[in-house]
């Protein structure tokens, strides 16, 4: 079988498809080549001195592993952005970092969470690194952080790597969604499945069920219908998985269908939701929406949220697209309060 590589796979989809223009592949490429730098540090694991706490916090008050520092400045510092990256804004930081540029104005936005799941860095369970790639908007020269406030249906590309059993590399640059692994002999990235898809139906569900007694009534209606099993009102039985990585549940869903759900709580109600929109949240909707799943804050289609601020919370419901309906219908006939 003729082994297709990353490069071959975006060159196709620029020349023959006309989906992608030279630059975003040119960008997309860099980022891949940062996912491997990050895969390496993350597989030398206690022998490079990587894994716990770094002694600091980001932006949003959380702990910082040595990964997530690392794994940051990978992305941010290296040395191959060229002129089709204007600036990018990343989890970790705290405002937008404009790419110094030789050459004239970039196209492009690039927002990332350099390692998505890093609180099981330690135990040696998947985690990821997830990004975005936006549009710069106009023509004035000069980048601002509003340049971002982009809705997700807006995204040029998005996608993730996940480090686990292999290095995986999923993308969509609008057009369905493939998935690269790493060989780790040449340093390449193979095509190992294209045109992904979701199947509509699922008998998985992944959510934290130690905050059950925080979550909204919908919610709690909906994993009641689905522990019910085949006597509930569902009428079959469901299995729960839940890793605590948004990278490591996306990609089994992916993979084999199910529900992943990380909704507001009581716990700290003045938030919408605990997942950053623009880091986490639209990258997944957009990679979920074109392998044929759904994506919703609860109430409405998360790629249509007009983002107000760069390191924005939301609630997030997706997956295979009849569960997603069913959340979602549950809160809607809830009404406000809920």
């Amino acid at each position: 079988m003729k082994r297709i590589s990353l490069t071959q796979y975006l060159v196709e989809q620029q020349r023959e498809h006309g989906h992608i223009p030279g630059q975003l592949r040119l960008l997309i490429e860099v980022v891949a080549r940062a996912c491997k730098r990050i895969a390496i540090a993350v597989n030398k694991g206690a022998l490079g001195e990587v894994l716990g706490s770094a002694g600091s916090e980001n932006v949003q008050g959380e702990v910082q592993k040595k990964l997530d520092i690392i794994s940051n400045e990978v992305l941010i510092e290296t040395n191959e952005w060229g002129g089709h990256l204007a600036a990018m804004a990343s989890e970790e930081m705290d405002s937008i970092h404009v790419v110094p540029n030789r050459y004239p104005q970039g196209e492009y936005l690039l927002l990332f969470d350099p390692l998505d799941g890093s609180s099981n860095i330690d135990v040696n369970v998947s985690i990821g690194t997830i990004f975005s790639v936006l549009r710069k908007v106009g023509h004035t020269r000069g980048v601002s952080e509003e340049d971002f406030h982009q809705p997700g249906k807006h995204q040029a590309a998005a996608g993730y790597c996940v480090y686990g059993p292999q290095t995986m590399l999923v993308l969509t640059v609008g057009d369905g969604v493939a998935m690269f692994t790493l060989d780790r002999e040449t340093g390449s990235w193979v095509l190992t499945q294209d045109g992904v898809q979701i199947p509509e139906d699922t008998k998985e569900f992944a959510i934290n069920m130690s905050n059950m007694r925080h979550w909204a009534p919908p919610v709690k209606q909906y994993i009641d219908e689905c522990l019910q099993g085949r006597d509930g009102p569902r009428g079959k039985d469901f299995n729960m998985r839940w890793v605590a990585s948004m990278v490591a549940d996306v990609h089994r869903i992916l993979t084999r269908g199910g529900i992943f759900m990380y909704p507001w709580d009581q716990r700290e109600p003045d938030k919408p939701g605990k997942l950053r929109l623009m880091y986490e949240a639209n990258p997944m909707a957009f990679i979920v929406e074109q392998a044929g799943g759904m994506a919703t804050n609860g109430r409405e289609r998360i790629l249509d949220i007009q983002p107000e601020k760069l390191h924005q919370r939301v609630s997030v419901v997706l997956g295979s697209k009849n569960e997603v309906k069913r959340v979602t219908d549950l809160h809607l006939a809830a009404g406000p309060a809920a």
